[in-house]
């Protein structure tokens, strides 16, 4: 097997030209296409196909809300990191993560939670519509769940992608069991970069890319 000559700034282009050919004629609605395919070109992986789970509106209501001026907030700063600022910027958007703040460090100590849930607390304060991506914290989902509940907070999407073992399967679907829009990758696959990748995409969309 010979390596490609590709140049640099196609090297993308022909990545997704390589994952659509390997799709072939599998079905895949067209609001979701552009999603799933970042993200099986993020990683690699097509079981997405199977485990990337959407609610009935995640895709509008999340394009609405990028339209608004949302603000995604990250369970971590690689995530965060990974999100385009051009394309942010572009669309009037911003890019937090709170959990390396003093104050969620604090409130996180006295309280004996993880930075996680501290993080959920304090973006639950923004009054502007939130995209909540979560790639690794599942103690996150679960208290996005108990606002959900609560009436507390409601995100105008959640992105529930976190990897692991511990309460990561069982996170993902009390998510999944409520009445609000997400984007989650059922099982225990997931990442900080998968959770980029879906902002991204949405993103992109929003723009026009």
């Amino acid at each position: 097997m010979k390596p490609e000559y590709v140049l640099p700034d196609e090297i993308e282009k022909r990545s997704f030209e390589i994952i659509s050919d390997e799709l072939g004629d599998i079905k895949i609605l067209d609001e979701i296409r552009p999603i799933l395919m970042r993200v099986i070109h993020t990683t690699a992986d097509f079981d997405y196909l199977e485990n990337l789970k959407f609610s009935e509106n995640a895709v509008k209501t999340a394009l609405d809300a990028i339209k608004k001026g949302a603000v995604f907030v990250t369970d971590t700063n690689m995530a965060k990191s990974g999100i385009n600022k051009p394309a942010l910027k572009k669309l009037g958007c911003t890019a937090e993560c709170f959990m390396a703040d003093d104050d969620v460090a604090d409130i996180a100590k006295q309280k004996c939670i993880t930075r996680a849930t501290a993080s959920v607390d304090k973006a639950s304060q923004i009054d502007t519509p939130v995209i909540y991506a979560v790639g690794n914290a599942p103690t996150a989902l679960i208290r996005l769940y108990e606002h959900l509940q609560s009436g507390t907070f409601s995100p105008a999407l959640i992105i529930g992608v976190p990897v692991g073992f511990v309460n990561v399967v069982q996170s993902k679907e009390m998510i999944m069991s409520c009445d609000t829009e997400y984007i989650v990758a059922s099982g225990r696959k997931g990442g900080s970069n998968v959770a980029a990748a879906i902002c991204n995409a949405l993103l992109y969309m929003a723009g026009g890319r």
